[in-house]
């Protein structure tokens, strides 16, 4: 569900892809899954249709988040896999903190915490899921080592948070994290993060065996 371009779809699995959005369903490449356009609170498919429903980076985008989850609840045999993010934790990330403080006004940032999202699934597990330093997919946090890329208009447009922003907001901070990466600024206040691996920033795994 929420399956975008592709970009979170296992290799060696029969899988049926579901998207509401035309315009991600038209960045999916020819090798990606067979999909279907349609809402996580409407699936158009038969109970226990099939052994799990998989989730990434989307409940957020959900208007019915209970509605959605009941439907992935019926249309899986064996479990719920879920990938989502903090608010909260992400809230006081340097993105945030230093240059977009308005990222948290909103709704995208207004929704569960991955704790309470296990909850509203029923007997789900909660996975930390630290994010590596070369992280090859564009969610918002996902260059928190690597400042330069969100100076990209590019990299940016990938990020649905940037993009629900008004854009002089986020073009006048992208210039405030210019002048700071060019004066040497933000590797004096984060450089060090240049040096990690992984960073756990708040993301997160919730499982839920059906049976």
């Amino acid at each position: 569900m929420g399956a975008g371009a592709g970009s979170y779809e296992p290799a060696g699995r029969e899988l049926t892809a579901v998207e509401p959005s035309q315009a991600m369903i038209d960045q999916r490449p020819p090798s990606a899954a067979p999909c279907i356009r349609a809402a996580a609170e409407d699936l158009p498919f038969a109970d226990d249709s099939f052994d799990a429903a998989l989730a990434s980076m989307t409940v957020h985008h959900w208007d019915d988040l209970d509605r959605g989850l009941a439907e992935l609840r019926r249309v899986a045999r064996d479990r719920i896999v879920i990938f989502t993010w903090d608010p909260g934790v992400a809230a006081e990330s340097w993105l945030t903190a230093d240059y977009l403080p308005e990222l948290r006004e909103l709704d995208l940032f207004r929704f569960e915490s991955p704790a309470q999202l296990a909850e509203r699934v029923g007997g789900a597990t909660t996975t930390a899921v630290p994010i590596p330093a070369d992280c090859r997919d564009g969610f918002i946090e996902a260059f928190w080592a690597r400042p330069e890329a969100y100076l990209d208009p590019v990299v940016r447009e990938g990020m649905s948070g940037m993009r629900a922003m008004d854009q002089e907001v986020v073009a006048t901070a992208m210039a405030r994290l210019e002048a700071d990466l060019h004066s040497g600024a933000w590797d004096r206040r984060h450089g060090h993060l240049r040096d990690r691996a992984e960073m756990e920033l708040g993301y997160r795994l919730v499982l839920a065996e059906l049976r």
